[in-house]
């Protein structure tokens, strides 16, 4: 049969390729067909094209497709090492996995998992800066510092692509050391490989990292995004005035495939250098995805960041940059139908264009069903597929429909319950090269509040920008722009950054700048907590390029070093965001080696002052500016004396439990006191319900505070958290 009647035959029936379904329940439907997908593959042509798509990397000749998940205590990692596959447990139980594309069937028959899924793919999403976040001020040990503070005996890991291991940023100030501890480029197959991580190239040696000079070219070419979010972060401007927040720390760096597992390993790898340096760690993130994970905190890369929050590690995450696109719709559902327009990225501005990812997230129990219809520019009905289900969707669906002369193609995967949080989710993916045809989402439920975004979907699987949702005919729904926080900044535990202008004085005394970015992507999260956390400037952030990148910027300075010539150039984005703060985050824990990493996000939002761009913001934070912009002297300020009131505690005289608290504090107060006061990290002083050696805290928004006691003659000061 050829095309043209394969074409016409399609306009009548709809073809669909079934894929058979397994009896575990630990992995989604759609990591189930795509696995199916991969297995299928019969040629080298095939397998250079599912690369693009999938996590399948060549490791010692040897293809691998990469996996994450989750362990129970039936799990045999001994017997997957046996079968040739590189598995590396983590924290938490979670667990990376590397299977060999040959025996990909073990993937479908394992044993003692809670759950598996196959790697999705990443994406990336100073010069006054520094000033608007009060970093200067604490380096100078202004205020009620002690001293100043740069980050010294803190590392900085950075996950990202593009480094640059020759630059004079990443020295020290007299540019006689290199600060970067160890690198790991895990696209470099010529080695030596991390001890237990058994792929890519490890340069842990000063000579080592000036011979690679560079990570390799990867899915960005030679990038320069990693280079300039580091020297956002920790910088020393090389003897410009592009200093970074934190120029006294050491680094690790991370050119990371674009798949969870590699991440998972990433996360490993910067812990355990941390444990061997004896150094606190921070690990900034400027990348993130929207169809990975489950956008509610219940992912597996949410999961690790709380289990390494637990260990000590801080991590910071920029929130994405799709606030200027309306890419959501949400819509409470009562027995009806809602309709949108689906818009499409140019396919003439990227080579790599497929088309669009309409991701929809339900509520748990409430199934809901989405097609797609194809209309022309007056509104009429050309073709449409079926409605499909979410609770009898069980099998992958690829196919295609036809309108007149064009195809249309599109893919479905549906779980009626999600293995990690048990909500209804489908995902459609469509390709349409016709730009006079308009694609509508038509959407149908009984009852139950679902979610969708637009992204765009590329054929390496990287695609991480929103296009809108539009009306088109009456009847039919625009989107918006909220709920659009990205993964794995929709972890509770990460910091998740919002993006403003840099804020300044004229020569004049007028204020200037300060405003929220149009891009910075909106909270708060689809299920109703709040993201993102704080905001820093991200907008013409001027930094360090890579001397090595084939991008192509605009200089504003340079510095010569080793008979090189070195670049700065101003890049806008959360990506440039996320370093603002991680660097203060260092500046914390420079101050305060001791505090715990939940303590760091709690001073950290606490101290985030407002202005009059930001407003009063909500005590829960706000879905445009979190809790407000960072403040590094306010915050280095409260770490000093949260280490101070630590050091001072020696006196049994006076206890109080259960701390944290959630709703009552016991005072147990042996000595005579003569009052007692109450304050948070801010200053602000709290009236005290106190019921004898009782005090409610049921008022009290979770936080740091103190409790102070004026006992004969002495001050008790008692900090405690109020959950």
């Amino acid at each position: 049969m050829n095309y043209l009647h394969r074409a016409i035959l399609s306009s009548l029936i709809i073809f669909i390729v079934p894929i058979h379904m397994f009896s575990q329940n630990y992995m989604s439907a759609n990591d189930l067909s795509d696995l199916e997908q991969i297995i299928s593959l019969d040629s080298e042509e095939e397998m250079i094209s599912l690369k693009k798509k999938f996590p399948i990397q060549t490791i010692n000749g040897r293809n691998y497709l990469s996996f994450i998940g989750k362990t129970n205590p039936d799990f045999d990692i001994k017997k997957l090492k046996k079968q040739g596959c590189i598995v590396h447990s983590t924290v938490n139980q979670l667990f990376t996995l590397k299977v060999p594309i040959e025996k990909l069937q073990i993937a479908k028959e394992l044993k003692g998992l809670s759950f598996l899924s196959i790697s999705k793919k990443m994406n990336c999403a100073l010069d006054k800066a520094v000033s608007d976040v009060r970093a200067d001020s604490v380096h100078m040990g202004l205020g009620n510092l002690p001293q100043g503070y740069y980050g010294d005996n803190v590392i900085v890991g950075v996950t990202d692509w593009g480094f640059d291991y020759t630059s004079p940023v990443f020295y020290d100030t007299a540019l006689q050391q290199t600060r970067i501890i160890a690198a790991w480029d895990q696209y470099k197959l010529s080695g030596p490989s991390p001890q237990n991580f058994p792929y890519g190239t490890e340069y842990a040696d000063v000579n080592s990292l000036l011979q690679a000079g560079s990570d390799t070219s990867n899915i960005y070419s030679y990038s320069t995004h990693g280079t300039h979010v580091a020297s956002i972060a920790g910088g020393t401007g090389a003897g410009t005035e592009f200093s970074g927040i934190a120029p006294g720390v050491n680094f690790l760096f991370v050119t990371f495939l674009v798949d969870e597992g590699a991440v998972l390993d990433a996360w490993e790898w910067m812990y355990q250098k941390s444990l061997e340096e004896g150094k606190r760690l921070v690990v900034n993130m400027s990348w993130g995805l929207y169809h990975a994970g489950t956008l509610d905190g219940n992912s597996v890369l949410s999961t690790a960041i709380s289990a390494y929050t637990d260990l000590g590690v801080v991590f910071v995450n920029s929130g994405g940059n799709n606030g200027d696109v309306n890419f959501h719709i949400k819509h409470q559902y009562n027995s009806d139908t809602v309709e949108s327009r689906i818009n499409f990225y140019s396919y003439s501005s990227h080579q790599y264009m497929w088309g669009q990812s309409i991701h929809a997230w339900g509520e748990v129990g409430n199934a809901f069903s989405n097609q797609i219809q194809i209309k022309n520019v007056a509104g009429d009905i050309l073709t449409e597929s079926p409605y499909y289900n979410t609770l009898t969707t069980s099998q992958y669906i690829d196919t295609f429909i036809v309108a007149i002369t064009d195809t249309i193609w599109y893919n479905i995967s549906a779980d009626a319950a999600h293995p990690l949080n048990e909500r209804p989710q489908m995902r459609f993916r469509v390709k349409c090269t016709n730009p006079s045809l308009r694609v509508m989402l038509k959407s149908t439920a009984t009852e139950g509040l679902v979610h969708y975004w637009n992204v765009t979907e590329l054929s390496n699987d990287v695609g991480n920008w929103g296009m809108p949702f539009t009306s088109f005919q009456t009847g039919s729904i625009a989107g918006d722009n909220e709920n659009g926080i990205s993964e794995p900044s929709c972890a509770d535990d990460v910091v998740s950054v919002a993006a403003y202008a840099t804020g300044w004085t004229s020569p004049g005394g007028n204020p200037i700048g300060g405003g929220i970015a149009s891009f910075s992507s909106r909270g708060p999260r689809f299920d109703g907590e709040m993201k993102p956390d704080i905001a820093a400037p991200g907008v013409a952030i001027a930094a360090a390029l890579s001397s090595f990148t084939d991008g192509q910027y605009t200089s504003i300075g340079s510095v010569e070093f080793n008979n090189k010539i070195y670049r700065f150039a101003r890049l806008s984005g959360t990506s440039m965001a996320a370093p603002m703060v991680t660097g203060v985050a260092a500046l914390i824990l420079d101050a305060h080696p001791n505090i715990s990493a939940s303590t760091v996000k709690d001073v950290l939002l606490q101290t985030a002052r407002e202005d009059n761009k930001t407003g009063i913001l909500p005590a829960g934070g706000d879905p445009t500016w979190g809790h407000g912009k960072v403040n590094a002297l306010a915050a280095v300020e409260q770490a000093v004396l949260l280490n101070q009131v630590q050091n001072l505690q020696g006196s049994n005289e006076i206890l109080i439990y259960p701390n944290p608290v959630q709703d009552e504090l016991f005072i147990d107060i042996p000595v005579e006191v003569s009052s007692i006061a109450l304050r948070d990290l801010s200053g602000k002083i709290y009236q005290i319900e106190r019921n004898g050696n009782h005090v409610n805290c049921n008022r009290l928004q979770p936080g740091i505070y103190f409790i102070s006691f004026q006992s004969n003659h002495r001050n008790h000061v008692i900090p405690f958290i109020k959950k």
